[in-house]
């Protein structure tokens, strides 16, 4: 039996919400991605380009130091990763969480939340930061309210 976490960043809790009602689906453990320093509503203020978030989604190099590292990666076969789209990308933050931990073997199903972009570019920007072996697959844009039924059915087709 294929044993499934959902691991999530939510900055202002929009993401936090469906990453629950996914777990709860799928039957599976939940664990949150954490940013040492929280981000404050100035940070996270993208029209402000010195804001946090600005400033390190201008950085590519750019990686949050995470709260803690206590994800049992080894124990779980798939991970469904999720995070709201920063700059038509995952924050960097992923990438931090991505690079504390070995995935190798492992498969990552994305899922996001976002104001009006899709993925763009996200599995390009991910793939370097986990083992060759791990495949990270894109997902889906979880807007709105989804019905425990709906994300049932997502999952079984990407799990």
């Amino acid at each position: 039996m294929r044993k499934i976490l959902v691991a999530y960043f939510s900055a202002s809790g929009t993401t936090a919400r469906v990453a629950k009602e996914l777990a709860q689906a799928v039957e599976a453990d939940i664990y949150e991605i954490k940013p040492a320093v929280p981000y404050t509503n100035a940070d996270l203020n993208w029209m402000n380009k010195k804001s946090r978030s600005s400033v390190e989604m201008n950085d590519k190099s750019s990686r949050p130091v995470l709260a803690d590292r206590n994800a049992n990666i080894a124990d779980y076969d798939t991970i469904l990763l999720g995070f709201p789209i920063w700059w038509y990308v995952a924050p960097t933050i992923i990438n931090s969480f991505l690079e504390s931990y070995d995935f190798s073997g492992k498969k990552i199903v994305l899922f996001a939340t976002s104001g009006g972009s899709g993925f763009g570019k996200t599995v390009a920007g991910l793939k370097h930061s986990v083992a060759a072996d791990t495949v990270i697959a894109e997902g889906k844009v979880l807007n709105g309210r989804q019905t425990t039924a709906d994300l049932k059915a997502w999952a079984e087709i990407v799990l």
